[in-house]
Order: C-alpha cells, then structure tokens, then sequence
C-alpha cells in the first residue's frame, strides 16, 4: 500500500502541475483552424452536466446508493476531462472575447471569473486525492476530503457556466 500511495503521490502532483502549465503554455497557442461548430455553448453545457453529476453523486452517497455515486464521479470526471479539451481547442482557435458589461456587473463578472479561474486550478489536486482514496478503498480519508472537494469543484463548474452566460451577449460568432 505504501508503494501503491507514493505513486499515486506522485501522479498526483505531476498532474496538479502540469495541466495548469499545459492550459497555460495553449492558451497562448494559436492554430489558424476552424472549427465546424461554436465550442463555448458546448463546454458551457458540460460544465452544467458536470455540476449535475456532482449533486447527483451527492445525493447518492447520502442515501447509501455506492455504486451509483461512484459511477456517477466518474462521469463527471470524464466530462470535466472533455470540458478542458474543448476549452482548450475554442482558445487555441479563436481569440478571447472581451467582456462588455460596465460598472457594478463588470466587478462582478471579473471575481466570478478571477475565482473561477484559481479555484480551478485548486481543486485538480483534491479531485486527484479524492479520486486516490476512494479507489484504493481508504474510505474515512476520502470522506475527509470530499467534504472539500465537492463544494470547490461545485462552484467551479457552477462559476464556468456563470461567466459564460455573462459573456456570451459579446461573442462575435
């Protein structure tokens, strides 16, 4: 078991590093490409679903319902894996859109924003661990940190459909 943690260990921490380096080191790369569809209502739809799958997970868990919620965690860990694939290919194809809004809602967006985006970046190491404990069966160490996990990785997906429905009324499709 202890070979088994100090690899997971590892990964653990490899990924929690390198996705966010990876986002940011594409995010700045530009391919002349385009796409056959519009990406930020589809990613922004998979956020929605990977919010629903989290309270749906809850729910399961809550009523001793196991095996769901571990299916259920899956899927959301598969559509938050496909929500940045996405995201990633509309940004390495187009150019960030500007926000329009002024005053008091533009402060809004851009906090919303600004915690979305750190929090993000937070929660890959707790969904990781999360992830760790549930499946090598440590099940008391997993309840510990679901407890913070769950509503980070909620208000992220939350937040990402949140600023996409506050910028979408500027995007020039």
């Amino acid at each position: 078991m202890a070979t088994d943690s100090k690899k997971y260990n590892t990964l653990i921490i490899l990924f929690s590093v390198a996705i966010p380096l990876l986002v940011a080191v594409l995010f700045s790369v530009k391919i002349d490409v385009q796409l056959p569809v519009f990406l930020p209502p589809i990613y922004a739809t998979i956020n929605a679903f990977t919010a629903v799958f989290l309270m749906l997970a809850f729910w399961a868990i809550k009523n001793k319902k196991v095996r769901l919620h571990e299916n259920l965690m899956k899927t959301a860990i598969i559509f938050s894996v496909l929500f940045l694939v996405l995201y990633l290919a509309y940004h390495m194809t187009s150019n960030s859109t500007k926000f329009g809004g002024e005053g008091t809602i533009k402060t809004v967006y851009f906090v919303i924003l600004i915690t979305h985006i750190l929090l993000s970046v937070a929660v890959i190491p707790f969904v990781l661990i999360t992830y760790v404990r549930a499946i090598t069966n440590q099940v008391e160490l997993h309840k510990k940190i679901a407890r913070f996990t769950f509503p980070l990785w909620l208000y992220v997906a939350i937040s990402g459909v949140v600023v996409y429905l506050m910028i979408s009324p500027y995007y020039i499709v």
